[in-house]
């Protein structure tokens, strides 16, 4: 018997369900990329998000066309533009039975705001959340905002009695490889119960039969099993092993889609890579340049930007599964404008030139951190940068390993560069420009900018959007914003990315572009 189907005869004992009802409707879903952990407010990572939202949910949620409806919220009202009171569902229980109420909020709420967490940026410009009563909260504003509800939908509830008795009320401190009860168990309000969690193994999951809504969906369990290797994966899902594949090899596409037992579901991610360069040291780490940081002078980024052959990475290494980016957001991400989107053309004489007037005549060496089991072929884009910065006289250190230790680094700022794919979970592109480029202050404003950005004409603008509940004048802060972070070259995108699913042709889901499947929408046929 396969690893997987051992999972899923063990997850059938596991739930207390029999075995038949086990084979009845399993969905084994395999992905390159393992969870980092079950606290939900400690990593703001896509993967571990998309497993965790089967158990925890929020006030809100999206519906199957990304528009923004009550979840554990029956009702929202803006007593003011400042306050908004939510009507809490009643009767909603957590998986060990505990009732929701009110306290869980407002614990959640000061949970997600510690700052060894990563997602804080979900309960950006909400100063405090007041119980009115069991049922009844306000979200005390710091100021109007106008994306409120969709930065919501990925601030889960945990229960404040099981958090306490477990000795997690403090959320988990990744960066320091700090483990607590909620890293490795969960307890949410949600239609699924996650049953374990073994580390680059497998993550089990079965229905939970008191989830408060409506069932539309006939999956009663799912095994999530990171597989590495693309050969290793594309052979589970051929052999039968797995249902479904959230990250297809582009070389594999073509074959996938040619084989009748097989189905391929397209669609474009609202993810962009792209390299960010530490502008903070005084001394760049990981580099042969001593006493100074290259990065911190627009000359040398605007080098290495103009460096990159985007179109050869499409063609070469995504087999034509990208586009080639000129702005930090994606199409469908509000903010993209073909117009602003305009990938950069290589030129190398130019490129020689800057870093010659920058002072590096003979180019330099420095690191570039790598995951290399994250994002399409995420290794081998930072194989072709550094052949390409070769060109100029720049020589590049490579650096790969799996996204779990990565990112510890990233976090700790132990890097001198490193590739990032950043999904807009909110489609709105402050999301993408207040976490990455905004100066790291404290709460949301720089949670994920480690290269240490800091440009206060960027974020003036980035605070101006925060509150501008003005369309048209809001939109045109953010356009000159992704306008400011382009011609600054303060970050280099890469391309957004495209993530084909690949399913038996007995699965019937919903393509989601936040790259997140989600088993309430999927049913076998």
């Amino acid at each position: 018997m396969s690893p997987v189907r051992t999972a899923l005869a063990s997850l059938a004992l596991a739930a207390g369900l029999g075995l038949a009802s086990a084979h009845a409707a399993p969905l084994r879903w395999g992905a390159q990329n393992d969870i980092l952990t079950l606290d939900p407010h400690s990593q703001n990572h896509a993967t571990t998000n998309a497993i965790l939202m089967h158990a925890y949910e929020g006030l809100v949620r999206y519906n199957a066309k990304y528009e923004v409806e009550p979840a554990l919220a029956t009702k929202w009202t803006f007593v003011t533009p400042t306050q908004v009171r939510f009507e809490l569902r009643k009767g909603v229980k957590f998986h060990d039975g505990t009732p929701f109420v009110a306290d869980d909020v407002v614990f959640s709420f000061g949970r997600i705001k510690q700052p060894q967490g990563t997602m804080s940026i979900y309960v950006t410009g909400i100063s405090e959340v007041k119980k009115v009563d069991e049922h009844t909260v306000d979200f005390i504003l710091s100021g109007p905002n106008p994306i409120l509800l969709r930065n919501i939908v990925d601030f889960f509830i945990v229960s404040k009695s099981w958090a306490e008795k477990n000795r997690s009320a403090n959320t988990q401190d990744y960066k320091a490889k700090e483990e607590n009860y909620a890293s490795r168990n969960v307890n949410g309000t949600g239609p699924f119960r996650i049953l374990s969690w073994q580390p680059e193994q497998r993550v089990a999951m079965a229905r939970h039969d008191g989830w408060w809504d409506k069932r539309t969906s006939n999956v009663d369990q799912v095994v999530y099993t990171p597989i590495k290797a693309d050969s290793t994966r594309v052979a589970a899902l051929l052999s039968g092993d797995l249902d479904m594949v959230t990250d297809v090899p582009p070389q594999d596409v073509a074959r996938l889609r040619a084989d009748p037992k097989l189905k391929v579901v397209d669609g474009a991610e609202v993810r962009t890579i792209f390299i960010a360069l530490d502008q903070h040291n005084a001394e760049l780490k990981h580099s042969s340049v001593k006493g100074k940081n290259p990065f911190k002078d627009k000359r040398v980024r605007e080098a290495l930007d103009i460096a990159i052959d985007r179109e050869a990475i499409k063609r070469n290494v995504m087999r034509g599964m990208s586009l080639p980016a000129g702005i930090l957001v994606a199409p469908g991400v509000n903010g993209n404008t073909a117009d602003i989107d305009k990938p950069l053309a290589v030129n190398l004489p130019r490129a020689k030139q800057l870093l010659a007037e920058a002072g590096y005549p003979n180019g330099f060496e420095f690191q570039l951190n790598c995951p290399n089991n994250r994002y399409v072929n995420d290794e081998k884009i930072c194989l072709a940068l550094a052949s390409m910065w070769a060109k100029i006289g720049v020589n590049t250190k490579v650096a790969a390993e799996s996204m779990s230790t990565f990112i510890q680094k990233v976090q700790n700022s132990d890097t001198s560069a490193y590739m990032l794919g950043w999904g807009v979970a909110t489609y709105d592109a402050q999301y993408s420009l207040q976490s990455l480029v905004r100066t790291r202050t404290t709460g949301a404003d720089g949670n994920f900018n480690f290269g240490r950005v800091s440009d206060p004409a960027l974020d003036k603008l980035v605070d101006g959007m925060k509150v501008e509940t003005d369309v048209a004048k809001r939109n045109a802060l953010i356009k000159d914003a992704l306008v400011r972070t382009r011609d600054e070259h303060l970050v280099l995108p890469l391309h957004h990315q495209i993530r084909p699913w690949a399913m038996v042709k007995a699965v019937d889901t919903i393509h989601r572009s936040d790259d997140r499947p989600q088993a309430r929408f999927t049913n076998f046929k």
